[in-house]
């Protein structure tokens, strides 16, 4: 089993697609069991794979590469494989929309994924696990938009003010990243161009935990002179991301 290293992904694509009615369940199942293993044999690291609570035909998931030069090597040797070559059609099948992603880097350093500890379930392991919804753990994303050139002053901020409430409400930050402004180096897979943000990413052990913590949050004076901060210097409302991992995601 392909063990990554800790903070082994200086680049990060966050991937949301949105999928054809019916269709999650179905993609789920192929990734877990024919792209994970093809992907990271490529050069990359699946970091995370997850169904969207509250958006039920949305699949998100992360993948991580060393540098942008190792990325067009991997997904050039990904894409013009065999494993995409066979199950390529069925993917697309499932999928309305591909092309929602945000090239990402460490806000800050060690504000990648820690992926040293966890191990990923087998594919047959997970088999049950990747046909039926489990809330096995939440994972909360927030994406931040911000003007150009303001991503390192809100991270520092994030890092300073915003991370310390979090951790206190029952939150574990699992990694905080800002925009990547290089070129796409595999123009074949279009990014989102232009974007400026700054997105957090934090862990909780089931749904229990998460209603605790949010519920902290909305009783905390201190977090809501937090957030009327970070909202001041945004272009518009932070979107948040309430998702649930697979069978087979690393990140939980």
């Amino acid at each position: 089993m392909n063990r990554p290293s800790r903070l082994a992904s200086p680049i990060v694509e966050l991937r949301q697609y949105t999928l054809k009615p019916g269709q999650r369940e179905t993609l789920i199942g192929l990734f877990d069991r024919e792209f994970i293993e093809s992907q990271e044999a490529a050069g990359m690291t699946i970091i995370g794979q997850f169904r969207d609570l509250d958006r039920p035909d949305m699949f998100v998931w992360l993948r991580g590469f060393a540098d942008m030069e190792a990325r067009r090597k991997a997904l050039t040797a990904f894409y013009d494989g065999p494993v995409w070559a066979e199950h390529r059609n069925a993917a697309n099948a499932t999928m309305i929309d591909s092309d929602d992603v945000l090239l990402l880097k460490p806000a800050w350093p060690d504000a990648g994924f820690d992926l040293s500890g966890p191990k990923r379930r087998t594919a047959s392991q997970a088999e049950n696990g990747s046909r039926e919804p489990h809330l096995d753990g939440i994972v909360e994303i927030s994406i931040h938009h911000l003007r150009r050139g303001m991503e390192a002053d809100f991270a520092e901020r994030v890092q300073a003010e915003m991370v310390p409430q979090l951790t206190a409400s029952g939150g574990r930050l699992l990694g905080a990243f800002d925009s990547e402004h290089a070129e796409n180096t595999f123009p074949r897979l279009p990014v989102r161009a232009g974007e400026n943000v700054v997105i957090v990413v934090v862990g909780f052990d089931d749904g229990d935990a998460y209603a605790k913590y949010r519920n902290a949050l909305g009783a905390s004076p201190a977090w809501q002179a937090v957030r009327q901060t970070m909202q001041a210097a945004s272009t518009k409302p932070a979107e948040t991301l309430r998702l649930t991992p697979t069978a087979r995601s690393l990140l939980r």
